[in-house]
């Protein structure tokens, strides 16, 4: 699984980072030259068939894997300087890529080459009473452009999903990873071109720093969409400033709620996972409410479990009466997405709170309940206005790796024009295609 973890804007980031522009300064280059390059690909990855594309994938994991100890001793000269420069734990979690990290990337790449191709796919369509028939269906965008900071594996998984969708990437990575999608950008170039395929496919901004990003935002008629991910600050940045499409993927202030009804190795098992495996990405749990009556059983034993995965509770009056070792929560806590081994927790009289308290503070990523009470997961799943919203399971699975994309373009949690993990389909458009023998309309 590729997680696709989001900051906040307490990050140490910040939206666009300046860097310099040496490398392209002297070739006399500028970014709008790559993004026009990425068009002019992009005519050409939306001639491929499946077939080229399953190859030109195939060629760049094989290229992953060849190249693994290169990729990795890039990546090292990157968390050295992000420790340098006091970078957190959860930056350097995202930050980090090992023999592991590296093999699953391939794998990754893989996934998706395996997947069905969506361009060509007929959605709909019908005969008009005049004989004509229509027929709607998908198309790529064209070149999508992606901003984002820390996540080397994005630049895997970005470029990966666009190829077999059809499309050309411009790819915005940041100084924190700069070596390493260096590398992993040159790496998947050559194996385009070992296969046959336009490099020109991929593309980099990242030398020109903050004009490479300002490109991306101002590139109408070069960029059909862009996606942000990162901290609130840089999503806000590229919300506010883009004059091309945007695809919002917001932060994770996750909850759980857990109920009267809770098994308590359900409540445990879930809610230690969805805190603790990963805690640095967009799906893990940040909120836990406890309906009162449930609280005197599952409060202190979830308190436990969690202390004893090294988890600091910041938690409300009677969690805090409950438990020892209990950071008091204030109103910053509920909003907070933390990305660490910390977690808030609440002690709410009612369904009826616990939803009103995630309506206030809920980013809009996922929530989930664990109750054997299935008027209240019904309840739950209806009413809760989530991109995802789960009963009786952990929040981890907001991945579209776990939801069999093979990897994923990011988390929207925006309405339009997709929304929860995207994948391939959601990375194209569509358009009519009418055939007809001659008809004019009266």
């Amino acid at each position: 699984m590729i997680d696709a973890p989001s900051e906040t804007s307490t990050s140490s980031e910040t939206p666009v980072p300046a860097e310099s522009a040496t490398s392209s300064a002297a070739t006399r280059e500028t970014p709008q030259d790559r993004l026009a390059r990425a068009k002019e690909a992009s005519r050409a990855t939306a001639r491929l068939t499946s077939d080229d594309k399953a190859r030109a994938l195939e060629a760049i994991a094989q290229a992953l894997e060849k190249n693994a100890a290169v990729v990795i001793e890039a990546n090292a000269r990157d968390i050295e300087r992000g420790r340098s420069s006091g970078i957190s734990e959860g930056l350097i979690d995202r930050l980090r890529l090992d023999d592991n990290r590296v093999a699953a990337l391939a794998s990754a790449v893989r996934d998706v080459a395996g997947l069905a191709d969506p361009v060509g796919q007929v959605i709909g369509g019908h005969r008009m009473p005049n004989g004509v028939t229509l027929e709607q269906v998908r198309v790529p965008f064209g070149v999508v452009g992606v901003i984002y900071e820390a996540r080397p594996n994005v630049t895997v998984d970005i470029a990966a999903l666009a190829l077999r969708s059809g499309n050309a990437s411009v790819l915005r990575g940041g100084s924190a990873a700069r070596e390493s999608n260096t590398v992993l950008v040159q790496v998947m170039r050559d194996a385009l071109e070992s296969a046959g395929v336009t490099p020109e496919a991929i593309q980099t901004v990242d030398d020109f720093g903050r004009d490479g990003a300002k490109a991306l935002m101002r590139g109408r008629g070069f960029v059909d969409v862009l996606v942000p991910r990162g901290s609130a600050s840089l999503i806000e940045t590229v919300v506010t400033e883009s004059i091309v499409p945007v695809i919002e993927t917001g932060a994770g202030n996750v909850h759980i709620v857990l109920d009267e009804t809770a098994p308590d190795d359900w409540a445990r098992e879930i809610v230690v996972n969805a805190k603790v495996q990963r805690p640095s990405v967009c799906n893990a749990v940040e909120t836990v409410l406890v309906l009162r009556q449930a609280a005197p059983r599952l409060v202190p034993m979830i308190a436990s479990a969690l202390q004893s995965e090294g988890v600091a509770i910041h938690g409300d009056d009677i969690v805090a009466g409950m438990v020892s070792n209990v950071i008091p929560a204030t109103d910053d806590d509920w909003a907070t997405e933390y990305l660490s081994l910390d977690i808030a927790m609440k002690v709410v009289d009612t369904l009826d709170d616990a939803l009103a308290h995630i309506r206030q503070y809920s980013t809009g990523h996922t929530e989930s309940i664990v109750t054997t009470d299935m008027r209240n997961a019904e309840r739950f799943l209806a009413e809760v206005d989530s991109a995802v919203v789960m009963a009786n399971a952990s929040t981890r699975f907001t991945d579209g790796g776990e939801f069999g994309f093979g990897a994923e373009v990011g988390i929207s949690t925006q309405k339009l024009h997709t929304r929860g993990p995207m994948g391939l389909a959601e990375l194209t458009s569509t358009k009519w295609l009418a055939r007809g023998s001659g008809q004019t309309r009266t």
